[in-house]
């Protein structure tokens, strides 16, 4: 395993904190999983020119099914009208 520092601004520091206690795991266990998480919905790398439509994360950093986004921007757009 690898060590490693990262500087966090101390509202953020306190929240995760207080997160890892909580769940009961420590700190290093709390960030081990976030980033393991946050991997996980980040796309494969694609080949220069290759488009590919944009991940969708709602707040949470989750991926979204695009399809689900349709009728949610359907009614969006319906009430506008």
């Amino acid at each position: 395993m690898t060590r490693t520092q990262i500087q966090f601004p101390d509202p953020l520091f306190r929240r995760l904190k207080e997160a890892a206690k909580r769940m009961d795991w420590s700190l290093a266990e709390l960030l081990r999983r976030s980033a393991e998480s946050y991997l996980a919905t980040l796309p494969e790398i694609q080949e220069k020119g290759e488009w590919v439509m944009p991940i969708l994360r709602p707040s949470g950093g989750y991926l979204k099914d695009p399809a689900t986004i349709k009728p949610e921007a359907d009614a969006i757009e319906h009430k506008r009208t």
